[in-house]
């Protein structure tokens, strides 16, 4: 399913973040240059399409790792850990947000969505350690 977010990398970040936003609106204020935006402004907002552009391209590169992502992984988990303050629930969060917006956008079936949730919680699970 991958090629069709990289296909549409700016449709599906802004999709993804604005339902993270919604769905969950503790999770704004966790993106500084995003907290002071209304909930009736941010879909289509192009900062946030911008920044879900880069989750999505940096969750593309660990998928593509296939396991060997510790390289990519570290500072990513470093930074978010340490100078964001992004708790791991966060992570669950965003990836079921993901896998329905992946649902949605791209019709992924049930053994897809379950494949996705598998890879994410060895992600999610390395970024733990």
């Amino acid at each position: 399913v991958w090629p069709a977010v990289e296909a549409d990398y700016t449709g599906y970040g802004g999709e993804v973040l604005t339902r993270l936003f919604m769905e969950y609106p503790e999770t704004q204020s966790l993106f500084p240059k995003f907290k002071s935006i209304p909930q009736s402004n941010l879909a289509g907002n192009p900062d946030i399409a911008a920044h879900g552009v880069t989750v999505l391209r940096k969750l593309g590169e660990l998928v593509k790792a296939k396991g060997n992502h510790a390289p990519i992984l570290k500072p990513l988990a470093t930074t978010h850990a340490n100078t964001h303050k992004i708790s791991l629930g966060n992570f669950k969060l965003i990836t079921e947000v993901l896998i329905k917006v992946l649902k949605e956008k791209a019709g992924i079936d049930a053994a897809t969505q379950d494949a996705l949730r598998k890879v994410m919680g060895v992600v999610i699970n390395d970024i733990d350690g």
